[in-house]
């Protein structure tokens, strides 16, 4: 059988695509190497609980805002979300806590209170957030041209714009202290990444009454519902070219799959080594995909706790020892900044039974063990684990004394867990790393020097749940077109 769509890697932008090509009426079939679809939504089991590997929360869910329009057609605003407290994410940096609200002018009245003097920058800066979320639905109306490509927010650095728009040193801290959710580099970090890491939030802020799988599974059924196809234990070895477009896709079993049209979910320097031969896709392609830097990744830390020890607490919460957001993750001491997650109670109870501790973790740092694989790391490796997963409870137990006493059980994953589970180089959290300095380089399009071939997910343009779904929309709209795609965003 010859398909229509062939897409390669069932993380959150393979399955969106799945999704809205399939319920167009296309012929689609999504190949996964792994045992199930879901990329970093999957989650996983130990002792009768289930753990996210990368999923704590969303926003711009309420009617009229950035996301609610693309999770209706894909089917997502059925699942059990639930709104995050007024003041959804709070930070604290040294001895001192700061609220961020939900809604555009309570989060300005809220910091603004804290610092009256930035009252008047805060305004500015709330309206550039609100615009630059505009601006990402915009470009994708038919009249309005490669919008995204040539907004200045992608030529302007987000510490620069900070620096030059805030006096205090300490808010600009504040400002950055919730963006653990991305990769806060002063010399490279686009605006526009910056602000569509933190817009949608503000928007309104939400989690799941359950894991991410909730996610992956609604969207499977409603794949193989529109009549698509999905095959796991399907890796990809080879996507074959003829006569400039691509003609099939082998995997390591030896199945070959014939397509009209592929779509590659995977990091861009795997998918051009899939192409073994083309007189489309030549080397300074390669190389150019090959060269680009990978954003740092994530070491996580999930906490089992005790039955009624822990009240479920209905927001983020960052801590950091100093004010250093920008710079903590790279030194070589202690763990100094901090995530704290709380799953929401899926039995009705006030008291949670999940913490999860992030905190960014350089691939220098576990680089000793990059030619092992899970399970075989060896003793070495093992403490580097216990010291580090020790120093980010210490460090949340500023916020949660006592922490480890509540704890029944700790399992802790590597950036090398997620590179080996998810096949993303140097086990990237955030994709490729984007650059200000060079945003026709390192922002990438859909398309590909072979004229069938797309790629969609978190190394295009914007990462997250919500990035990766307008990516998704992007990349779709090259396939049915912005018509089509502008119907789903504005109806």
């Amino acid at each position: 059988m010859k398909y229509d769509v062939i897409i390669i890697g069932s993380g959150l932008g393979g399955l969106e695509c799945a999704h809205i090509l399939s319920k167009a009426g296309m012929s689609v079939l999504l190949l996964e190497r792994g045992t199930q679809a879901g990329g970093c939504l999957q989650s996983y089991r130990r002792n009768g609980l289930s753990f996210d590997t990368g999923f704590h929360y969303v926003g711009g869910l309420d009617e009229g805002q950035s996301l609610h329009s693309a999770f209706r057609h894909l089917g997502l605003l059925r699942l059990p979300w639930q709104r995050m407290d007024a003041h959804f994410d709070r930070v604290t940096i040294g001895n001192r806590t700061f609220a961020f609200a939900q809604g555009y002018e309570e989060f300005v009245d809220t910091l603004a209170a804290e610092f009256p003097r930035e009252r008047g920058a805060l305004g500015r800066y709330a309206e550039m957030l609100k615009q630059s979320g505009e601006q990402q639905l915009d470009a994708l109306n038919p009249q309005a041209g490669e919008l995204l490509h040539s907004h200045r927010l992608f030529e302007t650095g987000a510490y620069p714009y900070l620096t030059e728009t805030f006096q205090d040193s300490l808010l600009i801290n504040v400002l950055s202290g919730t963006s653990l959710k991305m990769e806060l580099r002063k010399e490279s970090l686009p605006l526009f990444t910056f602000a569509h890491g933190n817009g949608s939030f503000i928007e309104s802020s939400w989690r799941l009454k359950g894991d991410g799988s909730l996610i992956v599974r609604s969207l499977v059924d409603d794949i193989r519902m529109h009549g698509g196809e999905i095959v796991c234990n399907a890796e990809v070895r080879e996507l074959v070219e003829k006569d400039g477009k691509l003609v099939r896709a082998v995997c390591a079993d030896g199945e070959s799959y014939e397509g009209d049209v592929f779509i590659s979910n995977v990091h861009p320097a795997v998918t051009c080594s899939w192409v073994k031969q083309s007189e489309r896709m030549k080397k300074v392609y390669r190389n150019r995909m090959a060269r680009l830097e990978n954003t740092f990744g994530m070491f996580t830390v999930s906490l089992r706790i005790k039955p009624r020890m822990l009240r479920y607490f209905n927001w983020n919460q960052y801590v950091y020892k100093r004010p250093d957001v920008w710079t903590f993750y790279l030194g070589d001491g202690a763990v100094s900044g901090v995530l704290v997650s709380c799953r929401l109670p899926e039995d009705g109870s006030e008291y949670t039974q999940q913490v999860d501790l992030l905190t960014p973790m350089m691939w220098s740092k576990c680089g000793a063990w990059s030619d092992t694989k899970v399970g075989r790391r060896g003793d070495e490796y093992k403490a580097m684990k216990r010291r580090v997963a020790d120093e980010c409870v210490m460090l949340a137990e500023q916020f949660i004394p006592g922490l480890w006493n509540m704890v029944t059980g700790c399992y802790v994953s590597t950036p090398l867990t997620y590179r080996d589970y998810t096949l993303t180089p140097e086990g990237s959290a955030y994709g490729l790393r984007k650059d200000f300095n060079h945003p026709m380089t390192t922002l990438l399009s859909p398309r590909t020097p072979i004229p069938n071939l797309f790629l969609t997910g978190q190394n295009l343009m914007l990462h997250g749940l919500h990035g990766v779904t307008m990516t998704t929309l992007f990349t779709c709209a090259e396939i049915l077109g912005k018509e089509r795609i502008w119907d789903i965003v504005k109806n």
